[in-house]
């Protein structure tokens, strides 16, 4: 039968877990074996005056954390949703109502994100397949590099061949490098073709960018009147705004190879100045939205990453599914795309593709109204990022058609360059109340927090191809640096004015508060995890047991609890698409983050409060030599430098194994002590555990003899506190 005329057809849906009722079953069960682990600790306290007395009391304390976070986490497993869209419905609505997108892509430093990463991204996202008539790029370089703005350039010219093909062929994904580099499958001969004429079109491109960006410097300055803004420039941290619309949307002649239009495609610097502070990406961002409204004002703003390209054409469309629904689009302030990443080893060496995050985590927060913002991969509307309140009932109008007319470019970049000085925001709301959040790393956050607390709510899409695919880490350093900022920004949202456990208590569902508060405690777990790590295993050295003997009843709970969590945890990550060894990957870096990264932000954080440290952003490089890329592919872990958070995990590591080598002696050379092997299991056990899983780290330790094995001084260092801690306990308790 045909729909009637008034009757509301969905341009999206949304379906519940399946699984869930069984997953609630086993929660419960599993939360019955974590009381009956208190109840223990609690009754066989010893007494005063026994050995372990205060070792126990310190494994309640840990356990009581455990059980506490495990809780927490449940939150985002307990009600899972997973949504679809019909773009198709969309199209046969509003194709000639399509809204105006502006699209914004942040870099921040040319030698750890090279130009022609970041120009791959932006001809990734002009090329949408969206009206380009309706489609603005933004490209903010807060290092201000002349190098980055030729590379852009180069892109300007380049996509008037791109975009043609990419129509003509429906390529997917849209980032040259990325196509180029796939199993293309060329159909015929015309397009055989077209497929050598426009490879070696981006082959130029690229030998210009790479020989200019060895040089340093541009060699031809007169090739663009832009390159004029650099006569003035002192500095990345002192320089003027530069601004340069390098593609007007709106001028008849800005067309392509196929004479289509083009989108626009403009270059923001703001200015700099060493005596402002800059807020670093959110300040960029801020300047964005102040300079796309006088420019193209599309009343929906993507972000992403330079190193974050466009995997699937039709994601604008995807995203306006949720936006524009008649039924449920007008309480949405954003869509949020999974972070997900092209150069994942098979066995997610690293765990960075974060599986189990972006598979189930999100889609639990979703089912409470809405992830968390991320800060890439994300449609806004405009209006709620410039501080509109929600409002129940009210509409906002994105169909608008209002034309971006453009009479005189080099009087409104003249113009425009006032919204991008560093002195602007004095005495605005700005950064507060409009705009994303200042005074945390992790800004974007804070402002989506923000913006579901005025009752706002927001939607995670996974489609099975990504929208976006980045560039992940591939060295041990990278991650846990990347982890520890991550980490730092969110335990200083819990400490600040927008912390969810009262900033946000009562404006959102408490599901939603709960999962804010997994990620804000990430850095505290190191607490816990770190006496558990260390207290059980020099206790065993001594022969102290802290667990309940096999063969006594209260062995149940702990062996039901350990088996239970970790069966669990391969199936969720399996059923997410990973690998066994992927898990005990994931089961390293769980371990190693605990440790290192999240140690040195809790440290960090608690010196910053007490004014001892200062607030930093420390960019993630997306480069790396040849030899680590082999070691990565290969699935070899890689050291190779001199790091603190390295003599953390490797005096640990060390730690457990003379621990476990220091017993076992002992048995066997004192018949007497057999007798200790009952009730010494559990901790036996846990130490062994984290050996096997430091076997990697024991290898780059002492035996591997390449680049990436660990530094001799980080091993010196870890053998000398790793034994001192053994010979220290042994002597003193």
């Amino acid at each position: 039968m045909g729909s009637t005329k008034n009757e509301y057809i969905p341009l999206f849906e949304t379906k519940e877990m399946k699984s869930r009722i069984v997953h609630r079953l086993f929660a419960a069960s599993v939360f019955v074996g974590i009381v009956l682990i208190w109840i223990y600790r609690a009754i066989h306290i010893p007494k005063s005056g026994e050995d372990g007395r205060w070792a126990w009391i310190g494994m309640f304390g840990a356990e009581i954390w455990f059980g506490f976070y495990w809780f927490l986490t449940q939150s985002v497993r307990w009600n899972q949703i997973h949504r679809q869209t019909f773009p198709d419905r969309l199209s046969q609505r509003y194709e000639k109502e399509l809204p105006k997108v502006d699209i914004f892509v942040c870099t921040a430093d040319p030698a750890v994100e090279p130009p022609i990463m970041v120009i791959n991204t932006v001809l990734s996202v002009m090329a949408y397949d969206y009206p380009p008539e309706k489609l603005s790029v933004y490209l903010s370089d807060d290092a201000g590099s002349e190098l980055t703005f030729h590379a852009l350039l180069e892109a300007s010219y380049f996509s008037k061949h791109w975009l043609p093909y990419c129509k003509k062929y429906k390529v997917e994904p849209r980032s040259p490098v990325a196509y180029f580099e796939s199993e293309t499958k060329v159909s015929d001969a015309n397009h055989a073709e077209d497929f050598a004429s426009i490879k070696k079109l981006y082959e130029e491109m690229e030998n210009r960018v790479e020989v200019t960006n060895k040089l340093g410097q541009v060699s031809n300055k007169a090739e663009h009147k832009g390159f004029a803004m650099w006569d003035s420039f002192s500095s990345r941290g002192n320089h003027d705004t530069i601004l340069q619309i390098l593609v007007n949307g709106s001028d008849p002649q800005a067309r392509d190879d196929a004479g289509c239009r083009l989108p626009t495609l403009v270059y923001l610097a703001r200015e700099k100045r060493p005596q402002h502070f800059h807020n670093f990406k959110a300040g960029a961002m801020n300047a964005l939205i102040r300079v796309s409204a006088e420019i193209s004002n599309g009343p929906i703003i993507m972000n992403v990453d330079c190193d974050m390209y466009s995997n699937n054409s039709q994601s604008i469309r995807d995203a306006l599914c949720f936006l524009m629904d008649e039924g449920k689009g007008h309480e949405l302030a954003y869509v949020q795309f999974p972070q997900t990443f092209k150069n994942i080893t098979k066995n997610d060496l690293y765990s960075n593709s974060m599986r189990v995050i972006r598979e189930v985590e999100f889609h639990g927060l979703d089912g409470y109204g809405g992830p968390l913002y991320v800060g890439t991969g994300c449609f806004h509307r405009r209006e709620v990022l410039c501080g509109r309140k929600f409002i129940k009932g009210t509409k906002i109008d994105i169909k608008r058609q209002d034309e971006c007319r453009i009479a005189d470019v080099h009087e409104l970049e003249d113009r425009l360059k006032s919204l991008a000085n560093c002195t602007y925001e004095e005495n605005t709301e700005w950064g507060h109340e409009i705009g994303l959040k200042y005074g945390c790393p992790v800004e974007d956050v804070i402002t989506g927090l923000s913006i579901q607390s005025q009752g706002w709510k927001s939607v995670y899409y996974n489609p099975s191809r990504a929208a976006f695919l980045g560039v992940a880490g591939t060295t041990l350093n990278q991650v846990l640096v990347q982890h520890k900022r991550w980490s730092e920004g969110d335990l200083q949202i819990l400490l600040s004015k927008y912390s969810p456990a009262w900033y946000a208590l009562g404006k959102i569902h408490i599901g939603l508060t709960m999962g804010y508060c997994n990620y804000c405690l990430w850095s505290p777990n190191c607490i816990a995890i770190l006496y558990y790590s260390i207290i059980p295993s020099l206790y065993l050295l001594k022969g102290i047991p802290l667990f309940p003997q096999t063969s006594s009843a209260w062995f149940l709970p702990f062996a039901y609890v350990i088996i239970a969590e970790h069966i669990y945890s391969a199936a969720e990550f399996l059923l997410s698409g990973g690998t066994i060894l992927g898990w005990w990957n994931d089961q390293r870096m769980w371990l190693y983050k605990r440790t290192s990264s999240y140690l040195f932000a809790f440290v960090d954080t608690v010196l910053k409060l007490l004014g001892y440290s200062d607030l930093k952003f420390v960019i993630s490089s997306k480069v790396s030599d040849e030899d680590v890329s082999k070691r990565y592919d290969e699935e070899v872990l890689e050291f190779g430098t001199s790091s603190p958070m390295f003599t953390m995990i490797s005096s640990l590591a060390l730690l457990n194994l003379f621990c476990l080598i220091g017993i076992l002696f002992r048995l066997a050379s004192n018949l007497s002590l057999r007798s200790l092997y009952a009730t010494l299991a559990l901790q036996t056990l846990l130490c062994g555990i984290f050996i096997l899983i430091n076997l990697p780290l024991y290898n780059a330790l002492f035996f591997r003899k390449d680049k990436g094995s660990m530094p001799g001084s980080v091993t010196s260092k870890s053998v000398f506190w790793a034994i001192s801690a053994c010979i220290l306990f042994t002597i003193m308790w």
